[in-house]
Formats: C-alpha cells, structure tokens, sequence
C-alpha cells in the first residue's frame, strides 16, 4: 500500500505516520498545506514550515500545497495536491474532528483512495499518554481559557498531561487539544533520523484574546546521541 501523510509536524500527524510504518505501508510522501489564513478549518498553521526539517529527519519526500484557507475551497487544494501523487491511500491525524475526517474521506473516494484515520476516536488520556511515550512533543499555540504564556514552548510529559486533565475538569478543554485549544510541535521520535533542535524562538501573546503562539524563527537537525 502505497500512502501520503497528512502532515503539519504536530502530534497527531506524526502519530498517522508511525502508525502507517508500523502497519508495513510504504509512505511515499508526506503532504503539508500551507494556508494563509490563520483561521484555517482544516490545517495546522503554527510553524509549518519546519515540516521541511521534519521530513530531511524522517526521509521521506515533503510534498507542499498552497492555499488561501478560505473554507472549502482549502480542501479542494489538498485534492489538487493529492490527485498528482502515486499512491493508493492517504492518512489523517483526525481524532475527533468531524469536519475535517468527513472532508479527507470525501476527497479520499472521488480520488478512488483508501482514507485511514489511526487515532479516530480515541480516548483522549489513552492517547495523550501513548504520544507522550513516543515522541518528544512541545506546545506551540494555545487558544483556550487555562493555557496561560507559560504553556508555550512547554514539553507535553506526564505532568503537563495531569494538568491538562485537570484543566478539562474546570473548563472542558479536549485533553488532546481536538478542539483547537493547542497545537503541537514534534521536536523527536523513533523514525526520526536526527532531533529538531529549536535555536530561536518568540512568543506571541495576546491576553485579549487569551491566546498565543510559540514562533520558531530558527531551529536544526542534531544527529541523535549529541547532547
């Protein structure tokens, strides 16, 4: 089975990834859109553009697509990018998005692919605890009430993970972020060749809006077994 990656560089994507080399596919391309719009309903937007570093770590061709992120339009820009690749399936990060499965699964079957969805429902600690045990994951953009500044650039571990509970509990955020509360960076992991390592990074805060970002400016491949 010949597959592309939905890939933002985030937990999810990267958890669609193992999976689909666990499962024996041959990945032939992982696929990162890059929208414009900040708002987007279907892509991560934060730090995008070290997929680039990603993929040289993983060796896997990165195929890009560009959109404006106006809605629905931005999907018929993935189906343009995935209707000129080679492959017989495509696999999604979407855990409990709704729109945004629905809309993979769509474009999957007018282009006559198989659309596979790993981590689709599930339980949302289970699963926070399964990433934290694979990948060195930190936080890159925050958008909900609870996730303060100091959330940003901060590693997702066990701690952080009961704190997120706990945060649930008073203000019902998805544990795993689902809800667009936060959005993830995954600096390392077992298929990675080389860790990515952060050189530069600023923080965007907006205490209106209760919001920010972690915008790396810099970042490198440090081969794995340098501290």
């Amino acid at each position: 089975m010949r597959v592309a990656v939905l890939y933002s560089g985030g937990k999810d994507s990267n958890y669609a990834l193992y999976w689909a080399l666990k499962q024996g596919f041959e990945v032939k391309y992982l696929v990162s859109m890059v929208s414009e719009s900040d708002e987007s309903y279907m892509y991560h937007v934060p730090n995008i553009h070290l997929t680039e570093l990603q993929a040289k770590a993983v060796g896997i061709p990165l195929v890009k697509g560009f959109t404006s992120g106006e809605k629905e339009k931005e999907v018929e820009d993935m189906k343009a990018v995935l209707e000129g690749l080679r492959i017989d399936g495509v696999v999604a990060g979407a855990l409990a998005s709704e729109y945004q499965k629905k809309r993979v699964d769509r474009v999957a079957k007018e282009l006559g692919l198989e659309s596979f969805a790993p981590a689709w429902h599930r339980d949302p600690i289970e699963y926070m605890h399964e990433i934290i045990g694979i990948f060195d994951v930190v936080m890159v953009g925050t958008a909900a009430y609870g996730l303060d500044e100091s959330w940003l650039g901060r590693r997702i571990d066990e701690d952080a993970l009961k704190e997120l509970v706990r945060l649930h509990e008073k203000y019902k955020i998805h544990v795993a972020g689902e809800g667009g509360e936060f959005e993830t960076f995954v600096r390392d992991a077992p298929f990675f060749k080389a860790r990515v390592v952060f050189d530069e990074v600023e923080k965007r805060w907006s205490e209106c809006n209760y919001s920010g970002v972690l915008e790396v400016k810099r970042a490198h491949l440090e081969p794995k077994g340098q501290v």
